[in-house]
């Protein structure tokens, strides 16, 4: 077998398996374990807390605000709903749940 028939069949091999990841992953519901460490520290702080701002989860959780912003980037797809703060209408609140 020549390099060039190692590269189609490997190339063959690595299609296959992103097809079937692909495949897979639409029929499972979204998980908190499939998170960054990150969001999943979000998540876990929101639960504990309740309702609460960026600028208190980050103060909370010890992270930083970029990397709060990131995570409930991840979280507010599935995990998180946001709505304004009655008390600051510039901030949003974050609670778990859709």
């Amino acid at each position: 077998m020549s390099a060039t028939d190692q590269d189609v069949s490997r190339d063959r091999t690595a299609d296959a398996e992103s097809e079937a990841e692909t495949e897979t992953d639409g029929d499972n519901p979204p998980s908190v374990a499939d998170l960054p460490p990150s969001a999943k520290l979000v998540y876990k702080v929101l639960e504990y807390e309740g309702s609460m701002t960026q600028e208190e989860i980050a103060a909370e959780s010890r992270l930083c605000s970029r990397t709060v912003r990131y995570a409930l980037g991840k979280l507010e797809d599935d995990f998180v709903t946001s709505r304004v703060c009655l008390e600051d209408a510039r901030q949003s609140k974050y609670t778990i749940g859709n």
